[in-house]
Order: structure tokens, then sequence, then C-alpha cells
């Protein structure tokens, strides 16, 4: 089977229309980089990290041989934990935890530096294409899921004044007492939880406007004084990061989203989804298995409820992608359906 012969993008569409069934939408990396490959790919991240001549960063590169970050920090935890077994030698401990958390702040910063300056950068046309195809999805009771951390679809929804797109933030009145008597009114940053149960736009791996204050969850938001990427900036030169999933294995990233109410919410709602999810971009990886695993109780978990995930659609790009979502199709516990994903027109 060849990719030219598999159903376009609007073949997928319409057939789920005719059977009037409900479609959400998981994209990642593949989504960032059909906008441009040059900003949103490791390797632009990588070339980004050894242009800053960051010694212990390019060394890591050097040793395991890669730029995927993401197995980098697998390595390195795994290092970790081979270190505190066998030897009492707290400093290479120390060493090999510092070197995670310096990739890791490296990770942000690059995605940072490489990331459009602001929303009017994205031309007029690309945001207007890009929200109809996810409005497509939330007009019609889907939900879309991301594992991105780019500020693109932030973007896209907010420049098309996006009314249906619910992201659960919201602001909440801090002065009651103040208004009864007369004062104005004083509102919260933007918090998350008080738009939660309307909430159909989900970041499974956290994303760069949103950060953990230990009390609340909140998100940074674009105003016309200061671009957001600035805003953001300000926070992580106050050594606050934004909610990041970058652990290496899937038990890795399970593990933080678990410990994270924001983003043990997003999961658990792409456990129940029912209908059929269509993909883009989002490859399955082995670092992956933990949405597979998602996937697999919105099909069983729903058979209980009367409704049920019956089928995800994965779009492939190439040959290879499909001769690989072929391998692991037995591990999905629904209908896997395959389509030609450069026929999506994302962005133009």
């Amino acid at each position: 089977m060849k990719i030219e012969t598999l159903p376009s993008y609007n073949e997928v569409v319409t057939s789920l229309r005719k059977k009037k069934r409900i479609k959400h939408l998981l994209f990642g990396n593949g989504f960032s980089m059909a906008y441009d490959p040059k900003i949103f790919s490791y390797n632009a991240l990588s070339t980004f990290i050894d242009d800053s001549q960051n010694e212990l960063l390019i060394k890591l590169f050097s040793i395991i041989n890669t730029k995927n970050f993401e197995l980098i920090m697998q390595q390195l935890d795994n290092f970790a934990e081979i270190a505190k077994a066998f030897s009492n030698d707290v400093q290479l401990v120390n060493k090999i935890e510092e070197a995670s958390t310096t990739l890791k702040n490296s990770l942000i910063e690059a995605v940072k530096a490489l990331h459009p300056e602001h929303v009017f950068i994205v031309p007029e046309e690309k945001s207007q294409c890009c929200h109809s195809y996810l409005n497509d999805f939330l007009s019609n009771e889907g939900k879309v899921f991301s594992t991105n951390y780019d500020l693109l679809p932030y973007w896209v929804l907010m420049r098309n004044d996006s009314k249906i797109a619910i992201d659960g933030f919201g602001r909440e009145l801090e002065n009651h007492e103040g208004i009864i008597k007369g004062e104005d009114a004083i509102f919260s940053e933007l918090r998350w939880g008080k738009h939660k149960e309307k909430q159909n736009v989900f970041y499974l791996h956290g994303a760069l406007p949103i950060f953990d204050t230990g009390i609340d969850i909140v998100k940074e938001e674009y105003d016309s004084q200061h671009y957001l990427l600035q805003k953001i900036h300000e926070r992580i030169e106050s050594k606050e990061y934004p909610i990041f999933v970058t652990a290496g294995s899937a038990n890795e990233k399970l593990n933080h989203i678990m410990h994270n109410r924001y983003l043990s919410f997003c999961y658990d709602e792409l456990c129940k989804i029912e209908g059929s999810l269509v993909t883009f971009g989002f490859n399955f990886g082995e670092y992956d298995s933990h949405v597979i695993d998602a996937i697999n109780k919105a099909a069983h978990m729903g058979k209980r409820a009367g409704g049920k995930l019956h089928s995800v659609y994965i779009g492939v790009f190439t040959d290879e992608n499909l001769e690989y979502i072929e391998k692991i199709k037995s591990k999905f516990m629904c209908k896997v359906n395959l389509y030609n994903a450069r026929t999506a027109k994302i962005w133009q």
C-alpha cells in the first residue's frame, strides 16, 4: 500500500458526517511543522542550542548522538537511577540531575526564542485557514487535543475571536465586598477551572502560556501593551516555568501528567471521548504509548456507558509513516483507519 492510495482528509470528514458521528482532533508536532518546519522541529531546537554554545548540552547531544530531546532526558533519568543504585557519589547524581534540568529549561528557551514574535506575524490567510480547520471540530461538539507546547493554536483561536473554543480558563471577581460598597470590580488573572465543564480545547502536555503557581493554574495572555512571549519570558526570568511535559519515556510523561491537576484533567477527557478521533502530525512513537492507552480507555470504557470511541483516523505523511502505523495497529482497541495527511489543508 502506498500513501497515494489512502483516502483524503475530505473523504474522511465526509464519511464521518454521513455516519453522523462526532469527530475529535488530536494533533502533534506535525501540525506546527506544517506551518513552518524551520521553527517547529527537533532539529531546529537542537540547532538553536548548538548555537547557544552551552557546553553541557552540546556534550549531551554528542555523547548520546541524537537530536531527540525526549530520548536524551530518558537517558539522563536512567543514568541517575543507575548512579543512585550503584554509586555513593552524590556529586555524580547531582550533576546528572542538573544536566536534565538544564536541558528542560533550554528546551523552553529554545521554543520561546524560535517562535514567531507575535500574532500578526502569522499571515491572515493562514490564520483563517487554520481556524476553519479547528472550528470544523469544535462547532460540531468535537474536542481538540494538542501535545504541542507552542502558541500557534492559542494565537489562531484568539486572532479569529473564536466564540466556541473553551480552554477552561476565566477570570474571577476578587472584591465581592468592594462591589457592594460601590468600588470598581477587580478580576483575577486567567485561572483554570471556572469553565472546565465546558472545556473543548486541551493541551495534553502543557503549553508555553500555562503556568502552575502552586495554588492556581493560570494562563498568560496577549494584550496591547505586551506581547505574549514577552510576558512568558518575564515569568521564566523569575524562575517560573510553564507546565511542560518533557520527560523521556511514556511512563515518565504519564507520571508528570498524573501529578498535575490540569494535565490529568485533560488526559482524563481524552479517555472519555466518543465517536471518532482524527489525528494529524502525531506519530504514536514509542514515547507516546500513554496516548494509545487513553484512546483504548475511551474505546473500552465507552462500551459500558452506552457510547464509545468507535474508530481513529490516523494521518500519515510518508510511506515510512504508513508502514510504521500498519505495524502498531494491533495496539489499538478500536478500528484504525489511515488517511493521506498531505491532503489536509491546515494552513493553506
